[in-house]
């Protein structure tokens, strides 16, 4: 999973910042982005995209990462900030935040000479490679997607709180069909996204009538 960063290392790059996101898909919540910049050579073991771990070893290796990474910095836009940029503009913006906070352990900010996305091309003056498929491919955007994931998924257990009846500590914001049906019992909360609910409500509008 090092192959990426390699031919770029020999290419003379040293402060490679890796970047993905979390929570594109979410019907409620923040997009979360991470960027973060590991040490020339360093394989974690088990780093691979967040998807496929479970919360446990997510965990764990959000621990490892941490401990290891050069730099680490995170980006985030609320629900408020999707509606009005739309995803994937919002996306965008979370990526660049991500990279412009990147800081060491020190808390001294960090500039990368280069950086990998997963397939997102961003309007910034660093030199980028677009990886598709990058959480799976490149061992640096896998470990930006673990610390992003892990960072996400604490905000909405802490939403949970604010909000039980959505069951955010288990759906995380995501349509699941019992989170769909506390929408249409409740009503939608400020942290969900009105621009992802239009469809929901509206059929459920339809279906009253019927």
């Amino acid at each position: 999973m090092l192959k990426i960063e390699k031919e770029l290392w020999d290419k003379g790059y040293n402060y490679i910042a890796c970047i993905d996101e979390v929570g594109r898909g979410c019907l409620a919540g923040s997009v979360v982005a991470c960027a973060v910049i590991m040490p020339k050579d360093l394989l974690i073991d088990e780093v691979n995209d967040s998807k496929k771990l479970t919360a446990k070893k997510r965990e764990e290796l959000y621990e490892k990462i941490k401990e290891s990474a050069i730099a680490v910095g995170i980006g985030e836009l609320d629900s408020l900030k999707v509606d009005e940029y739309n995803i994937k503009n919002a996306t965008k913006l979370a990526m660049v935040q991500a990279i412009e906070n990147l800081k060491d352990k020190k808390g001294n900010k960090i500039i990368p000479d280069y950086i990998v996305t997963d397939a997102e091309k961003l309007n910034i003056s660093i030199p980028q490679s677009n990886i598709v498929h990058g959480d799976a491919n490149c061992h640096g955007i896998a470990a930006a997607s673990i610390i992003a994931k892990v960072t996400r998924d604490r905000q909405m257990e802490e939403l949970h709180k604010l909000y039980p009846e959505y069951k955010f500590d288990k759906n995380k914001g995501y349509g699941t069909k019992e989170h769909i049906e506390a929408i249409l019992l409740y009503g939608p909360t400020e942290i969900h996204r009105k621009t992802f609910l239009k469809k929901i409500l509206d059929k459920n509008e339809q279906l009253s009538f019927i």
